[in-house]
């Protein structure tokens, strides 16, 4: 195909071949397109049509894509990606008078620890803009970025779609929340003695600390599993229950509350947070000044 033979190809159409080959649904696509099922079924008989091949075919509920989809698909992401940036580079954004909707997937710790003060500087810089925050974690993030659900999310991750972009936020250091007034750090004995409390977006008993501790001969004992850090105040009050929280979690924790935090009696590795975002927006305005106001106020600083 040359390119005066573009003419007859609907971009449309390609962004509909992108979400069929997403959800591999004709109803959650029309729903996320703000079409009708049988428009959906229409286009994607023209997308046959226009690429000689089933592309997707049925399989009980669900719709397989042929190899010559997959190609299709490998090869068109980053080509609507060039497409979308240069569109994007001709658009201006101007914070103080923007109405624009962003649509982040915060990790519970960043959103707990360090979504806070940057909400505020968006607010006073951008105070027309709407923000929406979903839940994520590294089993979340690849969907949500693929789906088009958030732009940009920050958590440790892990595997990304294959046209997301990655940067390094900062190391997650940690600290040990305790509610007691007992002088002095904890001893590794104490720590691990004391029950715990852990937060677990997947209802884990277990995690990285615990292998730290395999490591050295020592384990400790979870009593206790929840999902998010702001219950913690709550839970650890008037107990000898401990918590091995990220350092800017427990820096919020303990702000005008009865916990301390202490550094880990022993050497935990550390995870990174990271910010990642959908390749599609990587030249956007708007996008990018998000970024950089996430950079500023969720990075660790020199």
């Amino acid at each position: 195909m040359n390119r005066n033979d573009l003419r007859r190809v609907d971009m449309n159409l390609l962004v509909l071949f992108e979400a069929l080959m997403i959800e591999r649904n004709l109803t959650r696509v029309g729903e996320k397109l703000f079409i009708t099922q049988s428009t959906v079924s229409a286009a994607l008989a023209r997308l046959r049509e226009l690429f000689d091949d089933p592309l997707l075919i049925r399989n009980g509920r669900a719709m397989e894509p042929t190899p010559r989809a997959m190609q299709i698909f490998a090869e068109l992401g980053p080509a609507m990606d060039v497409i979308s940036a240069a569109i994007s580079r001709a658009r201006e954004f101007d914070p103080a008078s923007s109405c624009n909707v962003f649509r982040l997937g915060l990790s519970d710790d960043a959103e707990f620890g360090l979504f806070p003060a940057l909400l505020q500087a968006l607010r006073e810089e951008a105070p027309d803009i709407s923000v929406v925050v979903r839940r994520a974690n590294f089993l979340l993030m690849p969907g949500l970025l693929a789906s088009g659900e958030i732009s940009v999310g920050v958590s440790y991750t892990t595997d990304l779609p294959a046209t997301a972009k990655r940067r390094k936020l900062r190391d997650i250091g940690v600290r040990v929340l305790r509610a007691d007034d007992r002088p002095g750090p904890l001893t590794l004995d104490e720590y691990c003695a004391r029950p715990h409390v852990m937060v677990s977006f997947s209802g884990d008993m277990s995690g990285n600390i615990d292998l730290d501790l395999a490591r050295i001969g020592r384990s400790r004992k979870v009593v206790l599993a929840v999902p998010q850090f702001g219950s913690l105040r709550a839970l650890l009050r008037n107990t000898e229950l401990i918590a091995t929280v990220p350092d800017y979690a427990a820096c919020a924790l303990v702000e005008d509350s009865c916990l301390r935090a202490d550094p880990a009696p022993f050497e935990i590795t550390e995870a990174e947070l990271s910010m990642v975002w959908s390749g599609a927006q990587d030249n956007d305005p708007a996008e990018r000044w998000l970024r950089e106001r996430i950079m500023q106020f969720m990075a660790s600083q020199p």
